[in-house]
């Protein structure tokens, strides 16, 4: 491959080199909840600001970690995913937001996936469409009980990921709108719980790599409770779905000492 950095010895699109991360990476969407999640972390520290890709480094019980935005969307997250594994990092959960579509799944509440609906490009230029995007059950697992111990309404199940945010929201104005409304009422009939952005891409990429992959998710609002005329709260504040995360890394953490 390339060098497009011309010896500089760093990663081309997160600016980083080995040694820069830790072996466990927080992976939100957004640059701005960078410096949000860090403050979780002690002494963290910028470390590198390039595109999309922000990314503060600390420690937690002890161990180095790290927190690295990847945008919107599977290129830049599969991009982050790949670039962060070159550095030596090994284990990443994905904390971000959702689409409720189950009428159960409510703004305010958590979902932590079991699987996602490849219904996107990126992860069909890493394996075929018919191997499944699953995440690491050790980081699902963790995920899970932090949920428990954090006291959260949260549910587990499969998510659907797209790449048009407005193909789920205005499905009517796009040329393919009968195949996007097909589509997404199979998606509801097999109980997805929630439709995001990133997750099957990660997945994929993930399991190519040998690498953990796990998300969490808060839940924005549910469009099926609003089309049924149920009440549907909204919920931005995505505090809950980092502690989760946190809590997840330090229980894995534990784990590994034990070891």
């Amino acid at each position: 491959m390339v060098d497009y950095t011309e010896g500089a010895g760093i990663q081309y699109h997160v600016g980083l080199k080995e040694g820069d991360v830790g072996k466990y990476v927080i992976l939100p969407g957004d640059p701005k909840r960078c410096q949000k999640i860090a403050q979780y972390f002690e002494n963290p520290v910028l470390i590198a600001d390039s595109r999309e890709f922000v990314t503060y480094t600390g420690t937690l019980d002890g161990r180095k970690v790290s927190v690295t935005s990847t945008g919107i969307g599977g290129p830049s997250a599969s991009i982050a995913l790949e670039e962060l594994c070159n550095c030596g990092a090994d284990t990443f959960i994905r904390v971000g937001t959702c689409g409720g579509m189950q009428t159960e799944v409510c703004g305010g509440d958590l979902v932590i996936a079991t699987g996602a609906v490849r219904m996107e490009g990126t992860s069909k230029e890493y394996a075929p469409v018919e191997y499944p995007a699953v995440p690491n059950l050790e980081v699902t697992n963790a995920l899970v009980e932090a949920a428990k111990k954090e006291n959260v309404s949260y549910h587990t199940g499969i998510v659907q990921c797209k790449d048009s945010f407005y193909g789920q929201h205005q499905p009517e104005k796009h040329p393919v709108s009968y195949e996007l409304t097909e589509k997404w009422n199979a998606w509801l009939r097999m109980g997805c719980m929630a439709s995001e952005m990133e997750s099957a891409a990660l997945f994929i990429v993930g399991a190519y790599r040998r690498v953990r992959v796990g998300s969490v998710f808060l839940v924005v609002a549910n469009q099926e409770r609003e089309r049924q005329g149920l009440p549907n709260k909204q919920a931005h504040e995505t505090d809950c779905a980092i502690k989760v995360a946190v809590q997840a890394i330090r229980d894995m953490i534990q784990k590994e000492k034990l070891k």
